[in-house]
């Protein structure tokens, strides 16, 4: 028996568009999508009233990590799914550096189990790339495996890639989009060393952005972007922090493109003064002119999607400096309000957050019927309400190590309601299933 439910009166963001209109949810999928005030065809067994509100695809997170398998201290997909379901966030991928690494299709498999037993939201992966797995890339399965993750920098053991020839090796053999962490290993260890003589064995968090510079990131960014090139290979550049970096990218460039953090749009260096370590993340959060850069790119459409890089660590792990502390931030559950806030200031425009959060990542793994208000897609979406102030603080957050960098902030977005598969998951500050199960994302290649 079908359960059908219209919301009605919302303003509906989607594909450079925004009206209002009636969205009708049949089971999983969206039926039909009304501009105006008519009426739905056939009758339905639930209304909500979604006047002053807008209703947004779902978002997808293209870079989490939560820390399943073997990392659980931190969070895990029970927590960190439902983090994201109460901040409008419907489909995550996450990454593979987790224990054990996701670097085989034991792994791979073995992870993916664990989703479907835990999530609350739609889960997809990336397959870590290693020196010594280039040729088993080319044979992982289309239809399951999101893309390949590539750290060109900040990982230990045999994740870190940065012998050319065997980056080259990866590249050659890819048949699937590429997301390339990138910073230069060489340059920041010479960085760490040279700041350690002067500052001792852990220097100051101040100092992270010296240590993992600015020409360590354009460095490497330069050369996947070269290797790219020269092979044909897809790539996405996670998490861009300089504004130097934005010279390798253009818009419209359908082969190589770039994610945003939102903790990269967020903060400067100037605010280590104020949050020290809990702003610590690889790469390193830079200047003030990164930052505005990396906005002004928002519009520009040199940047192609926004991610988190959601990373939780318990507090404890985040105390000392640029060695000691743990690098990454909790964000997932905040970053569409936090997003929304930039529109508010003129950053970038409703329609254009919608296409960097929903419709790019969609395009980008090449996801099947998701990512877009369209009849016959999943009803993936979140009710979203302006002018309606609250504070972060502590009660409020989901993710298992229940700190946020962005506790005391008063936001003027609200997430009202997320509708994953068509379930309302996430109703007015709270999960309404905890039983309910997100599904693994298909991609249509």
């Amino acid at each position: 028996m079908h359960f059908r439910t219209q919301i009605k009166n919302a303003m509906l963001v989607n594909e450079g568009r925004c009206f209002r209109g009636t969205l009708v949810i049949d089971d999983d999928r969206i039926e039909e999508i009304i501009e105006g005030d008519a009426a739905p065809l056939t009758p339905v067994d639930e209304v909500i009233d979604g006047t002053g509100c807008y209703l947004l695809p779902g978002v997808i997170d293209d870079h989490v990590h939560f820390r399943d398998p073997g990392l659980t201290h931190k969070g895990d997909f029970a927590s960190e799914s439902r983090a994201a379901a109460a901040g409008g966030v419907t489909t995550v991928f996450d990454m593979p550096n987790c224990l054990p690494q996701t670097t085989t299709w034991q792994a791979f498999e073995d992870k993916w189990h664990i989703a479907a037993q835990k999530s609350v939201v739609n889960y997809g992966f990336l397959f870590g790339a290693t020196a010594g797995n280039a040729y088993e890339l080319g044979k992982l399965n289309p239809r399951k495996v999101a893309g390949i993750k590539l750290f060109m920098g900040s990982s230990t053991g045999n994740m870190l890639v940065d012998n050319e020839a065997s980056l080259r090796a990866i590249f050659e053999q890819a048949r699937l989009p590429i997301m390339a962490h990138c910073e230069d290993s060489r340059l920041i260890a010479a960085n760490m060393d040279r700041l350690k003589a002067t500052c001792g064995d852990d220097p100051c968090v101040a100092h992270h952005a010296e240590v993992r510079s600015a020409e360590a990131c354009y460095r490497s960014t330069s050369l996947a972007v070269k290797l790219a090139r020269e092979t044909g290979a897809r790539l996405h550049v996670a998490h861009l922090s300089t504004a130097r970096e934005l010279e390798l990218f253009e818009a419209g460039d359908p082969q190589v493109t770039a994610e945003a953090c939102v903790g990269h749009l967020w903060f400067s260096d100037r605010d280590y003064a104020r949050l020290g370590s809990r702003i610590k993340v690889n790469p390193a959060i830079k200047t003030e002119a990164d930052r505005s850069a990396l906005r002004a790119a928002l519009r520009s459409g040199k940047l192609f999607t926004v991610g988190t890089d959601h990373a939780p660590h318990r507090l404890d792990e985040k105390v000392g400096g640029c060695v000691k502390a743990a690098s990454g931030m909790p964000l997932v559950q905040f970053s569409l309000v936090a997003m929304l806030e930039l529109t508010d200031q003129g950053v970038l425009t409703l329609e254009q957050l919608v296409e960097l959060m929903c419709h790019h990542p969609a395009q980008l793994f090449s996801i099947e019927n998701r990512g877009y208000l369209r009849e016959g897609y999943k009803a993936d979406l979140v009710l979203v309400r302006p002018h309606c102030p609250w504070t972060l603080t502590p009660n409020r957050i989901q993710s298992q190590c229940n700190w946020s960098p962005l506790e005391g902030h008063t936001f003027r977005w609200r997430v009202e309601r997320t509708f994953c598969n068509g379930f309302p998951i996430y109703n007015r500050g709270h999960v309404t299933d905890e039983k309910f199960r997100g599904q693994a994302v298909c991609y249509n290649r």
